[in-house]
């Protein structure tokens, strides 16, 4: 019989919390009922929607081995023997995690950033789950609730934790980093992004190198070289506990520095150096920014001392996750065409790499690039012209065809040939219908937007109406 994640003694001693007699060990945690399994332990959240104690019998019906519930409404509950009652549910979960980064004798590693957290979060997680059992944050799961509930799912016996720690206001990440307590911790960049909350540049730069205010005493802080707020994050990581500065990128006094990068259709080529030594990888992605993002990664795994070879060796079964670069062929008439799924989120940054990555592709003669771009937002007033400044990239990389929503995005659209302009709607229902009447076989088609513009709608309808096979290669890209 395996370890269990929590029994009810260490539950009590770290939480405090009254315990009914009829819990079990636990094997899990979870928020969301949909995903529970069977011995999972369940925090009864309540979220801006929802309050997760409405949801706490479906969680005992589908098998959690208790819920823990606030002191105020434990009484409407029959099942009391199943139940942890604490005055507080999220600060039990904080408690808890904090329990579980106490126990461990993992070596963990925090990145944050204002593009590539997801992606290199993903990407450190395959490189040394080759080397021992690793623990990462699921998803996006990096804000107030995500990153305590990733602590206390950390099972005992880890090897290596990985934390993507998220904000869009200053000192939010002084907590969460403050509960992780990191080895080493990353910045990968930082760029415009939840502009519309901060002063300047500069404050963004100061929120992300709160990161550093929590690294164990005599760790490694990763930085990007290239970045133009280098020296103000340095600033920060020569403040705080941190025994070494590491840097990254194209910059020719990185210590891990790229010399080539080949961004082939289905895949990346780096040609790099780790403190003078010579070294070169394949990245199973294609993406400039996908490759810069990996030397963080062999940056974080030498100042864990974890093997350099294996960790490359990994990056080549690297894959793109759903709505942050996943490719999908669709059948469109007698042919195919390609489907790019950025749908996930977008800023300034990642919208430009995004573009990028669709002139990249390889198109049949009769195929086009087609961009189906929604609004960005949190620019605040910056946002018109962080919208118009995206022409040069559109022309750049080979835009036929352009489909936008949201009124930022009128920003971009007056400033383009109405030719290239298929159309723009307010949301981007306006767009679906539209979007899939235009593919023709041997297409390229990308979809971006911030979340709350919903441009998953256009996947979902795409997929839908084409089929969603595996990435194929009719389309090079």
């Amino acid at each position: 019989m395996s370890t269990p994640l929590w029994t009810s003694d260490e539950i009590a001693a770290a939480t405090g919390a009254r315990i009914g007699h009829g819990v079990t060990p636990v094997s899990g945690a979870s928020i969301d009922t949909r995903t529970l399994n069977p011995g999972d332990l369940y925090f009864a959240i309540k979220g801006d929607v929802h309050d997760g104690h409405d949801f706490v019998p479906a969680a005992l019906e589908k098998g959690a081995s208790a819920a823990i519930v606030s002191e105020e409404k434990a009484h409407a509950f029959k099942d009391f023997e199943r139940l942890i009652v604490v005055p507080d549910v999220l600060e039990a979960m904080r408690q808890l995690g904090r329990a579980a980064r106490a126990r461990s004798k993992a070596k963990i590693v925090a990145i944050t950033g204002s593009v590539g957290k997801t992606g290199t979060k993903e990407a450190m997680r395959l490189a040394l789950s080759r080397q021992g059992m690793t623990h990462a944050s699921v998803a996006s799961y990096n804000n107030h609730w995500g990153v305590p509930l990733t602590l206390a799912r950390m099972p005992r016996e880890a090897a290596f934790g990985v934390f993507e720690i998220g904000m869009n206001h200053a000192e939010e990440i002084l907590p969460l980093t403050a509960m992780v307590r990191p080895h080493v911790a990353v910045i990968t960049t930082v760029e415009p992004v939840h502009i519309e909350f901060f002063p300047s540049m500069w404050g963004i730069a100061d929120a992300k190198g709160e990161i550093f205010s929590g690294i164990e005493p005599g760790g490694t802080a990763v930085l990007n070289r290239d970045n133009p707020y280098f020296e103000r994050m340095r600033a920060h990581a020569a403040a705080s506990q941190a025994g070494r500065i590491v840097t990254f990128g194209e910059h020719e006094t990185a210590d891990i520095r790229a010399e080539r990068i080949v961004v082939k259709p289905d895949l990346s080529v780096v040609e790099a150096r780790v403190f003078g030594q010579p070294l070169t990888y394949r990245i199973g992605m294609p993406g400039r920014h996908i490759a810069l993002n990996s030397l963080s990664v062999l940056a974080a795994a030498h100042a864990l001392g974890a093997d350099l070879t294996l960790t490359v060796l990994a990056f080549s079964d690297l894959k793109p996750p759903v709505g942050r670069g996943e490719r999908t062929m669709l059948s469109v008439g007698d042919g195919e065409a390609l489907l790019i799924d950025e749908s996930y989120n977008a800023n300034p940054a990642s919208m430009r790499a995004a573009l990028a990555n669709l002139g990249a592709v390889e198109l049949p003669r009769q195929g086009r690039r087609i961009a189906v771009l929604g609004d960005m937002k949190e620019l605040g007033a910056e946002g018109p012209g962080l919208h118009e400044g995206l022409v040069e990239a559109v022309e750049k990389n080979g835009v036929d065809v352009l489909f936008a929503a949201g009124p930022l995005m009128e920003n971009l659209v007056g400033k383009l040939p109405k030719a290239k302009v298929a159309a723009h709607g307010a949301i981007s229902a306006d767009l679906v219908e539209i979007v899939c009447r235009e593919m023709r076989p041997g297409d390229a088609v990308m979809v971006k937007g911030s979340l709350s513009m919903k441009m998953a709608l256009v996947v979902k309808a795409l997929k839908e109406r084409y089929g969603a096979g595996q990435t194929g290669h009719a389309l090079k890209g």
